[in-house]
């Protein structure tokens, strides 16, 4: 018991002489006597309103139980390549946009056929694929990435292919 009390003592005479009082004369504030001044500056920046895109990005699907083969394996292998073409097809779409060609019968102010024909043709390199995942029980998603910079420069060679036909 003796010994509890000597810990104790010495354990309350080692937390009282770690502290300091600092007094201060009437008037002044001893926390702004002992730190330091810090300055403190807040740049802003103007953001614009609309930012340019990056890249642009384009996602296939395909079904796997309708690709030509008897081997799952080869389904599944079969269902990515083709989301993958899907999704080349949507950067191309997107890069040189799209030829549709529409046909509308009418007959008695009633209409008899409506008909739609879409085509897209182009050259898309440095695609980035960014996702190949299963959605579902029998469908595969590709996810595809184009830099702006790239879609830049194939609109241009478009331009001046289109430019040089007509001349």
């Amino acid at each position: 018991m003796r010994t509890m009390v000597r810990v104790a003592a010495m354990a309350l005479v080692a937390m009282v002489s770690g502290c300091s009082v600092t007094m201060a004369p009437p008037g002044q504030n001893t926390a702004a006597t002992m730190q330091p001044q810090v300055e403190t500056r807040i740049e802003t920046k103007a953001i614009p309103v609309v930012e340019r895109r990056s890249a642009i990005r384009a996602t296939g699907y395909a079904v796997i139980s309708v690709q030509p083969s008897d081997v799952d394996a080869q389904q599944r292998l079969l269902a990515i390549r083709a989301s993958k073409l899907d999704a080349y097809r949507g950067l191309t779409e997107q890069v040189y946009g799209q030829y549709l060609d529409a046909t509308t019968t009418v007959a008695d102010m009633a209409v008899l056929s409506d008909t739609f024909r879409t085509q897209v043709e182009g050259v898309i390199y440095g695609a980035r694929v960014v996702s190949i995942a299963p959605v579902g029980e029998d469908t595969y998603e590709t996810t595809m990435s184009l830099d702006q910079d790239v879609v830049d420069d194939l609109r241009a060679l478009y331009i001046a292919s289109l430019a040089s036909h007509r001349s």
